[in-house]
């Protein structure tokens, strides 16, 4: 594995003081959190791979697994890599991995051989688990295409009929398990989290043991409580990942998944075993508020979220809490997974409308193009620090890009700092250029979001012979709801005091977006239709 990036002395210094460090591993943790809940519901709802069991059951399939993997070779510092969805048998490699001291590389369940090859390839896998089938995706094909590129692949894993193609995961777990969590380096590595393709390459950030646990304990605190949560964000995402196998562990809460997210299944299982669901990305939340079997029992169920990963609507945020939904929104990334973070008892301004303060040693600055501070109010890339803050990448020229020498992270996002509180206004990759002047996408959203019958909307740029780009808007519209002409949504516009340069001059109605894993939209696949369209012509 490259290099990775050291933190300062006198950061580390800080962060032990405070408490946000320690020498715990990250097997140490999830051990520690699975023996306290061992008598916890652990759930899989899945039409193909149902599990029902406690927390102490998947403990001792998780050891099993290790067990496994220890008898054939596998230890601290060894990579793990695994492509499942939300299923027990994710839960328990993960888990199990960990307790052994192993490097785990979950891989999001729906890319092809093109990303899992990358992914293996990049990460040096020794190990490869994964699923014969789910739905359309077909592990085993994808086993044959990858496996003799792969030099460092020793084994792979398989769950469900292995059809000769690998050892079979009920194989691998019918072993002794260990007894206790391995020692590992805590300034070692962990964890590998791949982006999940909001850019066209994904993108391996190294996670050590520290700042891992660091990012469960801080979100573990800051999180709002309620029902045990139904997680439909894959597992094998930073955000399914925290939200779906750690912070309830950590806290000792019961943990509920689902391996699809069906809108009328949730809201059936919200009411069947009094869970809260919606938290994660915006897309979790809208899509059961527009769902006509919403009852006011979902609602009393759902009456503190937490939303981030994704942008959060202004016009989302008032709707919700006018139903009686009290949200908090957070912000983060793959790399420094919780940034800023709201708390119940913020302002209603504040908390439904920025994007929190910055969470426990969390430092963020405002930065124009040439790294220089900006003052208050002003926009500018966001720039973050922490004890949650990744190791670097596995491609050391991707670190040396976006980390400075004083351990500043350039976010690649766009926000205001007020006093305390930061508001995240675009990507920097969002700005459309039309004529040589800027045009933020997420500005022309939030007013699309207020008209009638829109439930979604992405902005991007669109080629433009004359102009280098012009402002295309792609709109989602509830059911039964009349599209609107672009001679309407620009009338809207204008009625909004929208600026009349910043009005779309393309409009694109679909019943769907391409989204991440986790829900956010996949702006890049968006940009290149367009360019494809355009060079067709």
């Amino acid at each position: 594995m490259s290099q990775l990036r050291t933190t300062a002395v006198e950061l580390s210094r800080r962060y032990r003081e405070w408490g946000l460090w320690d020498d715990q591993t990250l097997g140490a943790l999830i051990e520690s959190g699975l023996r306290r809940g061992a008598s916890s519901a652990f759930r899989v709802r899945s039409r193909e791979h149902p599990w029902s069991g406690t927390l102490g059951d998947v403990h001792l399939l998780a050891r099993r697994v290790a067990g496994g993997l220890r008898a054939r070779g596998i230890g601290p510092g060894d990579v793990v890599a695994f492509q499942l969805p939300n299923w027990v048998e994710a839960a328990a490699t993960f888990y199990g991995c960990s307790l052994l001291g192993a490097v785990v590389v979950p891989v999001v369940h729906f890319y092809g051989a093109h990303e899992v090859a990358h992914i293996l390839r990049q990460s040096r896998a020794r190990v490869f688990v994964c699923a014969a089938h789910f739905r359309h995706l077909d592990g085993l094909a994808i086993l044959e295409q990858v496996a003799a590129l792969l030099p460092d692949l020793e084994l792979s894993v398989v769950v469900g009929d292995a059809g000769g193609r690998g050892l079979s995961f009920d194989v691998l777990a019918d072993s002794p398990p260990v007894d206790a969590a391995g020692i590992a380096d805590p300034d070692g590595p962990a964890l590998i989290a791949y982006t999940s393709g909001t850019t066209a390459e994904p993108r391996g950030a190294v996670h050590t043991h520290r700042s891992i646990g660091a990012e469960v304990r801080q979100l573990a605190a800051a999180a709002p409580s309620g029902p045990p949560a139904l997680v439909g964000a894959p597992i094998s995402h930073a955000i399914g990942l925290l939200g779906g196998l750690l912070v309830p562990v950590h806290r000792g809460q019961p943990v509920h998944l689902i391996d699809l997210w069906e809108p009328d299944v949730v809201l059936d299982a919200m009411l069947e075993d009094g869970l809260s669901a919606g938290s994660g990305a915006t897309y979790f939340l809208t899509s059961l508020l527009d769902h006509p079997k919403l009852r006011a029992r979902h609602l009393a169920l759902m009456r503190q979220l937490g939303l981030g990963g994704a942008p959060v609507p202004a016009a989302i945020a008032d709707r919700a809490a006018a139903m009686g939904i009290s949200l908090v929104r957070f912000y983060g990334c793959t790399e420094h997974p919780s940034i800023t973070g709201g708390a119940a008892g913020d302002p209603p301004d504040r908390r439904l409308h920025s994007d929190g303060r910055p969470l426990a040693g969390v430092e963020v600055r405002i930065v124009d193009d040439d790294g220089v501070d900006l003052a208050a109010g002003e926009a500018g890339e966001i720039m973050s620090r922490g004890p949650d803050l990744f190791a670097g990448y596995l491609d050391p020229s991707l670190t040396d890009a976006c980390i400075d020498r004083d351990g500043w992270f350039a976010t690649g996002d766009v926000g205001v700092l007020d006093g305390e509180y930061l508001t995240i206004t675009d990507r920097k990759k969002d700005i459309i250029i039309r004529g040589g002047e800027n045009i933020s996408a997420a500005e022309v959203e939030q007013r699309l979001l207020l008209l009638p019958g829109v439930v979604e909307v992405a902005v991007v740029a669109a080629p433009d012979a004359r102009l280098g780009e012009h402002a295309c808007a792609f709109v989602r519209c509830s059911a039964g709801a009349a599209a609107p002409t672009l001679h309407q949504l620009r009338a809207h516009l204008e009625q909004v005091g929208l600026a009349r340069q910043k009005w779309p001059e393309e409009l694109r109605v679909v019943d769907d977006l391409p989204r991440t894993a986790s829900g956010k939209v996949q702006k890049f696949v968006l940009r290149q239709s367009l360019r494809d369209g355009a060079a067709q012509t």
